[in-house]
């Protein structure tokens, strides 16, 4: 078994993790103590691993189901378990400020969890960089369980029989046009507002830019609702901001994380990154 390290990323969540090479073939004792990791710390950092994408997508079914990319399922019909994200093309081109695919991308700068318009929603993600900017391109990430147990225990009671519609179209549709056949795919979906982890008993609540409207509440009550958890979850003390390296695999939890990217000047900048995404075990109304 691999010694693992852990060293604190922020004070809520989040490790730095070394000791281990994920390209390797890994133990069962290796996948346990990750996967007892991320319920612990939602958030590990594995620097300087020299990954490609057959050891990516080995470790994607290390721990757990692959899930499908949702764009190209939802465009082409076709199976593909790999997002690249930034904008290079090739050694030598990128795409700037200006270009479509880059304004697309500037949806991943609204605090969301990944597939949480998908009845099934994803687990964990796992980006490699291969590229990062020399300025911005951090990923920002904040803990809905952190934020969960700050609230008074009467809005949790208020909370946790409540579900949410989650809609892709209603959150990507606020920064770029979403193909038609895509936007088809993906109609809402009801989630769970309030989750609990299996493994340790802790809540959080589920929200981020893809939540649209409390069942059962009026338009306004939804969006007040949704955004002062939003809020809540994501002031200065409660944010970590992380800087990217080249050879930096990020594993997050997105039961129970929002994330979002921070922009970066794409006429000056190349940034390269790979995701897999492991689905989750079923939909939240069945947890």
């Amino acid at each position: 078994m691999s010694k693992l390290h852990f060293e604190p990323l922020h004070n809520f969540f989040g490790a730095r993790v070394t000791g281990i090479d994920l390209t390797a073939v890994l133990s069962e004792a290796d996948i346990a103590a990750v996967v007892d990791a991320m319920d612990e710390y939602s958030l590990l950092c594995f620097p300087d691993q020299d990954m490609n994408d057959e050891a990516h997508l080995t470790l994607t079914r290390r721990l757990g189901e692959p899930e499908h990319n949702h764009v190209t399922l939802g465009t082409t019909g076709e199976i593909d378990y790999f997002a690249t994200l930034g904008n290079v093309i090739d050694a030598e081109n990128k795409k700037g400020n200006a270009d479509p695919h880059t304004r697309y991308q500037t949806g991943n700068n609204l605090w969301h969890s990944d597939s949480s318009f998908r009845l099934v929603p994803t687990k964990f993600s796992i980006n490699h960089s291969y590229e990062a900017p020399g300025e911005g391109g951090e990923t920002e990430f904040a803990s809905q369980r952190v934020a969960y147990a700050r609230l008074p225990a009467s809005l949790q009671a208020m909370i946790d029989p409540l579900h949410v519609l989650h809609d892709y179209v209603f959150s990507r549709s606020q920064v770029a046009p979403v193909n038609p056949n895509h936007a088809a795919s993906l109609p809402p979906v009801e989630q769970k507002l309030v989750r609990t982890n299996p493994a340790n008993g802790l809540k959080n609540y589920y929200v981020g830019s893809h939540a649209r409207s409390i069942i059962g509440f009026s338009g306004t009550q939804s969006r007040e609702l949704i955004d002062d958890l939003l809020r809540r979850a994501t002031g200065p003390d409660q944010v970590y901001a992380h800087k990217w390296q080249v050879g930096d695999t990020l594993i997050w939890d997105n039961r129970c994380l929002l994330h979002r990217g921070a922009g970066f000047d794409a006429d000056r900048w190349r940034r390269l990154m790979r995701q897999t995404r492991v689905r989750g075990a079923g939909p939240t109304l069945s947890e």
